[in-house]
């Protein structure tokens, strides 16, 4: 029954445009959801005054655009009511399954691909999409010492009533901690930002545009890095102007944190900067320099694991955050399993999800004339695994586009290679485990 049709794991932003783009292209699939819902962290992982970072241009997809009564800046609740009208328009909710949790997925015999699921079923698939999103797998530091008051991680925050009225720190310099920190500014009885290495802040408008507006693809990224560096130095100044560290790396090179609210604020007194914590101390939190403050509460804003914990170790691929694959997608071993929409795009994900979703829908195709995996083939050709999960926007679109040209000679490449084989290709086997943990992606 599934075995000629393709799973699709995930109905977040990145898995809709897939399920779309195969239901377009005619391809037989399932999609699965663990959550109840569509939106993937927009659904179950935001907290309530969340907005977006970049501007509705970036973040809306290519073939549908965001009302124009949307701000520059929507809100979460915003965005997913987007999702939902979108999967509505191109009647997409039909074709997901929600509630079904994957525990496992495993290639069998004949490069096929075993899914079992948190009710005990097993499907087989031709392949497996898997878009299961880096936004869950908390990343939490450890501590020395011990602390009296709560610890929590930036994605079990939901509403500012958790910090109001507190002694609140938050940990981290990127988007999430600053946001947090400024929430604390707003209500809490004292608010503190901890940081180890800072970030680069970037405004969200220049002359009232948002800064997406000034990057062109045809501008060198080392013109883009000089002229953003000195509208920095007028529009924000040196971090140590604001009582943070200067950053240690080059712009970028890691995520910078987009908006000033976080700055604002350790100017007007409501949020204080301190160092990288050192030590817990009942009520007190210890720093490297040896100050003091007394806590209630402890928001870790320290990130996610890429995280693929239903496949087997051998097919674990990642390193850090970075997926290790070619044509940012694909194994060079396995043919059938697909990690996508792990990168991290400076700018937005709205032109890529679909754009990238319809590149695929026209690789599997041609992957069914091709015994290799075309990711062998793409190593043939000369690709490189990726070195960062962060990539420009348009240098995605770019690759997307260079695949695209490339597939006759993929087709030409991925033949000679089948043709030098002493016998047809086949996904290695790997056994399933003894016990299954059906506790994973806990959100």
């Amino acid at each position: 029954m599934y075995k000629n049709k393709y799973l699709i794991i995930g109905a977040g932003p990145v898995g809709l445009a897939h399920v779309k783009a195969f239901k377009l292209a005619g391809l037989p699939f399932d999609a699965v959801e663990a959550d109840s819902d569509l939106g993937g962290n927009w659904f179950h992982g935001i907290y309530e005054t969340a907005h977006i970072i970049s501007p509705k241009k970036v973040m809306e997809y290519s073939d549908y655009p965001l009302p124009e009564s949307y701000p520059e800046f929507p809100s979460g609740q915003l965005m997913l009511a987007y999702y939902q009208e979108y999967a509505q328009h191109f009647g997409l909710r039909e074709h997901i399954e929600f509630n079904q949790k994957v525990v496992f997925v495993r290639p069998v015999e004949n490069s096929l691909w075993e899914v079992t699921f948190d009710n005990n079923e097993v499907r087989i698939y031709k392949g497996v999409l898997i878009c299961n999103g880096h936004h869950w797998h908390k990343r939490m530091p450890e501590f020395e010492g011990h602390f009296d008051g709560e610890i929590i991680h930036s994605k079990d925050y939901k509403s500012p009533d958790q910090f109001r009225g507190k002694k609140v720190i938050v940990i981290g310099a990127g988007n999430s901690a600053c946001d947090l920190a400024s929430e604390a500014a707003r209500v809490s009885k004292a608010a503190y930002i901890s940081i180890r290495s800072s970030a680069w802040f970037l405004p969200k408008l220049i002359s009232g545009y948002p800064l997406s507006h000034f990057g062109k693809p045809w501008v060198p990224k080392f013109i883009q890095k000089t002229m953003l560096k000195i509208g920095l130095k007028i529009v924000i100044g040196d971090m140590e102007r604001y009582g943070l560290p200067r950053p240690d790396h080059e712009i970028f090179e890691k995520h910078p944190t987009i908006g000033s609210e976080a700055l604002h604020y350790i100017k007007h007194g409501r949020l204080t900067p301190k160092k990288g914590i050192k030590r817990l101390a009942g009520n007190k939190v210890v720093f490297t320099d040896d100050t003091e403050v007394e806590a209630d509460l402890i928001a870790a804003a320290t990130g996610f694991y890429l995280s693929y914990p239903f496949l087997p170790q051998a097919l674990h691929r990642t390193k850090g955050s970075v997926a290790k694959v070619y044509g940012d997608f694909m194994l060079d071993d396995y043919k059938g399993l697909y990690l996508i929409g792990w990168q991290q795009a400076r700018g937005g994900v709205g032109a890529l999800a679909p754009t990238g979703a319809d590149i695929l829908s026209h690789l599997l195709p041609l992957q069914d004339e091709i015994g290799v995996p075309i990711g062998k083939v793409l190593k043939e050709m000369g690709y490189k695994m990726p070195d960062s999960h962060l990539i420009g926007m348009f240098e995605v679109l770019a690759n997307i586009e260079k695949l695209r040209k490339q597939i006759p000679t993929i087709r030409k490449i991925g033949k000679k290679l089948d043709a030098s084989l002493s016998t047809p290709f086949q996904n290695p086997v790997l056994a399933a485990p003894e016990k299954l943990n059906k506790e994973l992606q806990v959100f």
